[in-house]
């Protein structure tokens, strides 16, 4: 039997993972989800910074990174170096200081090209989604295992997941744009 749910699980978890890439994206105010993107080369592996310390972000424009173990504070001053965040690490003992300078006209620009890809990205992955769905449906009507009345049933369900996703990222790529030109 079809199981619409599944694909309204699929749907949500591509939604999530778009809304995890729009909180790391560096707006002019301090943010520690910034960070998780960052991956320090550590242990034998690549681990996210929030692994290695404390994140906290005490005012609008400072993120702080307290390390738990001192022997890793320059391999994560090297890595948020070379993170396309253009951030400059300020290092005191195990304390790792991060102040977010404002965005210029021209990076916040940039900044809104990459929300509206991002949202188009997730917007493909939730269509495809869609897709393997109706391919699924077809499936069924074929080997008769559902009526053509299920099956439009269904693909209607299915189209409105997708509609009110849609909808949700076009909320949030708008939502974000304004964040972003926000001064």
């Amino acid at each position: 039997m079809f199981q619409d749910s599944s694909y309204n699980d699929k749907m949500a978890k591509s939604l999530d993972v778009f809304s995890k890439e729009l909180g790391s994206l560096r707006t002019g105010r301090a943010n520690a989800n910034m960070l998780d993107l960052v991956k320090v080369d550590v242990y034998g592996q690549k681990m996210p910074i929030n692994q290695l310390g404390t994140i906290t972000a005490p005012e609008p424009r400072t993120i702080n990174v307290q390390v738990w173990d001192i022997n890793n504070v320059n391999l994560i001053d090297s890595a948020l170096k070379k993170s396309e965040l253009g951030l400059n690490p300020q290092i005191d003992g195990q304390l790792i200081r991060l102040p977010i300078p404002d965005l210029s006209e021209e990076r916040r620009n940039e900044i809104k090209k990459i929300v509206k890809s991002m949202g188009e990205k997730c917007k493909v992955s939730i269509r495809n989604i869609r897709r393997d769905a109706n391919d699924e449906l077809k499936k069924l009507l074929k080997n008769k295992d559902i009526s053509e009345d299920e099956e439009k049933k269904f693909e209607k369900i299915i189209q409105d997941f997708t509609d009110k996703n849609i909808k949700i990222i076009d909320e949030k790529v708008l939502s974000k744009e304004k964040e972003i030109m926000t001064i």
